[in-house]
């Protein structure tokens, strides 16, 4: 069953990304599962969003010059 979000009044792209997603980065994620509304900058209340699931890399442990 898909993750989702119902906006409440004044929402943006980042704001959801931050809050569902924890990074605002992904907003353009977001946008791409929710083509629909695609268009809205501020939102309304009551525009239920999908939430993509997304891979969570760990930070590399290695210095880069070692990572292969």
């Amino acid at each position: 069953m898909p993750k989702t979000y119902t906006t409440i009044l004044g929402d943006m792209w980042d704001v959801i990304a931050f809050k569902t997603l924890g990074n605002a980065n992904y907003k353009d994620v977001l946008i791409k599962s929710n083509l629909r509304h695609k268009y809205i900058f501020l939102f309304p209340a009551g525009v239920v969003l999908t939430i993509p699931d997304i891979e969570v890399k760990p930070p590399p442990t290695l210095p880069p010059w070692k990572r292969q």
